[in-house]
């Protein structure tokens, strides 16, 4: 498609307020969209990626949503650590939540992020509004394969170094998604890779670690934690997702017995955020907004009855 999307344009035009917070002595980045008194939403990027990848989704959840996005550490422009686990990211994402965002956030994780809101919902869910798995499912114990501890896989005693490129615009064309899916819109992603860089030494390189999941365990005990949520969940699939850790969406269904909202949008890959934001948009706003609709029955039920009173005349 030749077109640039209105979206697209749109996205880079609302750029967040930015801000940081300190976990575990690194600082993390992130951004915010909307006013404060609204309902919070925190965006958590997947692997090798940063909180760009929501450039085109949070502007357009903030009509309604105080919405929250940021970098993990380890990637974008967030502090690196030696070693990574699920514990400590998700100390950043709440951290961000207390410092951005109102009580009760809701949490969305899209691929890895998708864990990482998982391990979030596993200790604090009592204190949150729900969370939303984007294209990430959670496996059967029985066919779990460990996505981490890379190094010991490998029998790595280094950590990987990234490559460095001498020009920008070599770097850049070296760009690309993954898992790899059809390109729709090219201005979209050379956007996006722009972000991805930064300068170093010699020239340029990705601003993620490669050593980021060197040791990190991400454990099969995710169906376990998953079960025992205090907080509502939902999940939402590109149709035609390639990502390995979206495969499990049958086996969540009969857990669950097709009593959680499990659906795809349309005509989408693994990164939807940048084929039909709009519709993933949609689809986080209806969920969420379902469920606020669901805490405040009492009070819309008072509403109504005094709405009704007023008007008898």
């Amino acid at each position: 498609m030749s077109e640039t999307p209105l979206w697209f344009e749109q996205g880079i035009a609302e750029p967040g307020e930015h801000g940081t917070v300190e976990v575990a002595g690194v600082t993390i980045h992130f951004e915010t969209w909307g006013e404060r008194s609204r309902p919070g939403i925190i965006l958590i990027h997947g692997s090798n990626a940063h909180r760009h990848w929501w450039r085109f989704v949070a502007p357009f959840l903030a009509d309604q949503f105080r919405v929250a996005a940021l970098d993990l550490s380890g990637n974008g422009d967030s502090g690196h650590r030696e070693r990574y686990d699920g514990e400590t990211f998700a100390a950043e994402v709440w951290a961000v939540c207390q410092e951005a965002l109102g009580p009760r956030p809701f949490v969305i994780g899209h691929s890895f992020g998708g864990f990482v809101a998982l391990e979030t919902a596993h200790r604090y869910g009592a204190d949150m509004g729900g969370v939303i798995f984007n294209d990430f499912t959670v496996r059967s114990p029985k066919e779990y394969v460990e996505w981490g501890m890379r190094a010991k896989r490998e029998g790595r005693t280094k950590p990987r170094q990234l490559r460095v490129y001498p020009e920008f615009d070599t770097a850049l064309g070296r760009f690309r998604l993954m898992p790899e899916q059809p390109v729709r819109y090219p201005e979209v992603i050379r956007w996006l890779g722009q972000h991805s860089l930064k300068e170093v030494d010699g020239g340029w390189t990705w601003k993620f670690d490669p050593g980021l999941f060197d040791h990190i365990e991400m454990g099969r005990q995710q169906f376990e934690k998953f079960a025992g949520l205090q907080c509502r969940s939902a999940v939402v699939l590109g149709e035609h997702s390639a990502d390995g850790g979206a495969q499990s969406a049958p086996f969540m269904r009969e857990v669950t017995r097709d009593l959680m909202p499990i659906f795809s949008v349309p005509n989408t890959h693994h990164h939807m955020m940048f084929e039909d934001p709009i519709a993933l948009t949609m689809a986080f706003k209806g969920l969420v907004l379902s469920w606020l609709a669901q805490d405040g029955q009492q009070d819309l039920k008072t509403a109504l009855a005094e709405a009704a009173k007023a008007h008898e005349h």
